[in-house]
């Protein structure tokens, strides 16, 4: 079963108790939900009684907008698959000042198009590399080197520094040991302490510590991608042949501006260090409460060194194709763990849903994470069970968006599940692990532990991959 506090999420949120053929009815009950008090009867239980009042769809009042909240299958999927023809993107004003306005996470259109397939560009090039195991299996490596004298680790900051230096080589070139990477580093951990921050720009607060963060990072990667451009010269057609690096490809674009090629740098560093980072620490988290999926995982792994040639020291391609069960821990992880709870979509007309009226302008919140531990959707759907997921279309299913659907999906989703494959890998094979302590994720809005999850970790002789 799922430890009742690790889904900890607080809001404060209007309901409606109608919601008729013609419209969302605006009434005067006013319900303040604290979900701690859920937890005490058990948190999707208390889901499921608000369920019963309101039902899965229900109107709110959120971030200052009349909004439909829907923890529905259907309409989430109806809402995601009519991206910019009935619904848009449309997020809270406070996320563009910190993230920028030409992030790819908030601006919409013809906009989004271009900077998603540059995204697109970024996956395929990376995968495309004959590199890219080596470069990320080789950090994984440098990383569980360091624990061979520590008997405790917190996970969270190891998965973080891991991410972090994998998404780095792969937009900006750079190793995990260089200055500059360590400057980014230092200045994104101000970003991120702040993106969730008190919405205000005072000087000192963690918003504006966040926004001056993020001018710094502008800065650092302009400058290397100036260095770049020094060191290529200015012929972007020559650029784009000889270069082998994605920010090759980044400087070569002539209908992207400066400051959008600068934030789409920042949106993938921003995308492959926290988003991955989660789902590595949910995968361990989940393992070490689970000895049955954690021993056929490291059977797996074995099975898969077993099979590798003496001389074959790293993993390659085919190696995480047979990583099934692999598959199937991060798909669950995921599905639990929901790192992604709901998107931000505003509707651009009335729009007409099974007979009920959305109206034009009202916020519309897709909740994935309803869904995901939805109990008439999944069979024991607050217990971690990997083996569910084996005779299921896993990243197809209509019931398991933790990437979000639609237009928008996440592009770099399949290279944060090899990450994660990558890393189990190593980790299972050299170490065994318990967590030390109680530390349980929440969910404020974005998924942490408060203690990084602590783990006493032991090296296991004789069985070393590295």
């Amino acid at each position: 079963m799922l430890p009742q506090s690790r889904l900890a999420i607080y809001f404060t949120i209007t309901f409606s108790l109608l919601w008729t053929p013609q419209i969302w009815i605006f009434c005067l009950d006013w319900c303040i939900i604290d979900l701690k008090e859920c937890l005490k009867s058990g948190w999707w239980r208390g889901f499921n009684a608000i369920f019963a009042r309101y039902g899965k769809v229900f109107k709110a009042h959120l971030f200052c907008t009349p909004t439909v909240v829907s923890c529905d299958q259907e309409l989430n999927q109806f809402i995601l698959q009519n991206e910019e023809k009935l619904f848009q993107c449309s997020y809270p004003k406070p996320i563009h000042g910190i993230l920028g306005k030409s992030s790819m996470i908030v601006v919409v259109g013809d906009t989004h198009k271009r900077l998603r397939n540059l995204a697109l560009t970024l996956v395929t090039t990376t995968k495309s590399k004959p590199s890219y195991l080596y470069d990320m299996e080789s950090i994984a490596i440098h990383v569980l080197n360091s624990w061979k004298d520590k008997s405790i680790v917190f996970f969270c900051e190891e998965a973080k520094k891991f991410t972090f230096s994998v998404i780095v080589k792969q937009v900006l070139g750079l190793s995990p040991d260089e200055p500059q990477t360590s400057k980014i580093l230092e200045d994104f951990l101000t970003f991120m302490k702040g993106f969730i921050s008190f919405p205000f720009y005072i000087p000192g607060t963690s918003y504006a510590k966040a926004v001056k963060a993020r001018a710094k990072i502008s800065f650092t990667v302009k400058s290397i991608m100036e260095a770049r451009r020094r060191k290529h010269g200015e012929d972007s057609a020559k650029q784009q042949q000889k270069g082998d690096h994605f920010l090759d490809v980044l400087l070569s674009l002539t209908n992207l501006s400066e400051d959008e090629k600068v934030s789409f740098v920042l949106d993938s560093l921003f995308g492959g260090y926290e988003t991955t980072s989660v789902l590595m620490s949910m995968a361990v988290f989940f393992l070490g409460q689970s000895p049955l999926a954690l021993q056929q995982l490291k059977q797996e792994h074995e099975e898969i060194k077993a099979k590798r040639n003496k001389d074959e020291y790293y993993l390659s391609l085919e190696d995480y194709k047979q990583m099934e069960f692999t598959q199937n821990v991060i798909n669950e992880a995921l599905r639990c763990g929901n790192i992604v709870k709901f998107v931000h979509r505003k509707a651009l007309k009335d729009v007409t849903f099974q007979g009920h009226l959305i109206p034009a302008g009202w916020k519309v919140l897709p909740v994935f994470s309803a869904v995901h531990l939805d109990s008439s959707l999944h069979d024991n759907a607050l217990e971690f069970h990997p083996w569910r997921w084996e005779k299921q279309g896993q990243m197809t299913c209509k019931k398991f968006t933790p990437f979000g659907g639609g237009p928008r999906i996440c592009p770099g989703f399949e290279l944060a599940k090899v990450e994660t494959a990558v890393f189990l890998h190593h980790l299972v094979l050299n170490f065994r692990w318990k967590q030390e302590g109680e530390d349980c994720p929440i969910a404020h809005p974005y998924v942490e532990f408060p203690r990084a999850l602590p783990l006493e970790i032991e090296p296991i002789p004789m069985e070393s991959s590295f």
